[in-house]
């Protein structure tokens, strides 16, 4: 799966920022659909476009592993862990919070040393990290579970017959109702299933399908010249 960098920047610049990327924009969406593209999670652009949704929410736009505004400050787990001496306060592109979660993530992607995110937390703001966490997180739902107990992940709510890009906030936080004062009227939930609506329609633009490899063997006498043209 590859996608035209060029149509999706036109895209996304003109519908999601005002007209105009800066250099650090551009830089963490690219680790985003580099990352989707060396190893796709679906064929189905749906989950890559509600990858992009939350991380425009939860960066503020930056599109980069960004630390929470507060670093924690006044929240249950914005203190300092006694044995790790790390506080897990909300790190990356998807605001990983609380140290089960820093301890999950590191299991999950079989972090080592310096990259263990429960001892080493920063390293949630490390780029490459960030993309994992973020993909593996909501493809698997480490980060809430429904009232039936189940994950909530981004196949519960793309699939072949639910399209809800409303109720998929339920994978990161749940919040999708509440109204912030700077929305005029939206829903947290309304905002991020807008903001899918037009990453969407940029990656269905910028999608370059797979080339089929056709093998054609051609007999020709001697000192006969065989083209081949492409059309």
């Amino acid at each position: 799966m590859m996608f035209d960098r060029e149509v999706y920047f036109d895209a996304v610049r003109a519908s999601l920022f005002n007209g105009a990327l800066v250099q650090s924009q551009v830089k963490g969406q690219e680790a985003i659909l580099d990352g989707w593209e060396a190893n796709p999670l679906s064929n189905d652009l749906r989950h890559l476009a509600y990858a992009l949704a939350t991380t425009l929410h939860e960066t503020a736009s930056t599109m980069q592993p960004i630390e929470e505004y507060g670093r924690g400050k006044g929240k249950e787990y914005g203190t300092v862990d006694p044995e790790t001496k790390q506080i897990y306060y909300g790190r990356g592109f998807v605001q990983l919070t609380w140290r089960t979660n820093y301890a999950i993530a590191t299991k999950k992607l079989m972090l080592t040393g310096e990259n263990d995110l429960e001892w080493y937390a920063h390293m949630a703001l490390d780029m490459d990290i960030a993309t994992d966490v973020m993909f593996q997180g909501m493809w698997e739902g480490w980060f809430r579970v429904s009232n039936d107990g189940k994950p909530q992940t981004l196949l519960r709510h793309f699939n072949d017959t639910t399209d809800d890009p409303y109720t998929a906030r339920e994978i990161i936080n749940g919040d999708k109702h509440i109204i912030p004062l700077w929305a005029d009227g939206v829903s947290i939930g309304q905002i991020i299933a807008d903001y899918h609506r037009r990453f969407l329609n940029a990656l269905q633009q910028a999608y370059v399908a797979d080339e089929q490899v056709v093998t054609i063997t051609v007999q020709a006498p001697k000192g006969v010249k065989v083209l081949i043209k492409r059309i």
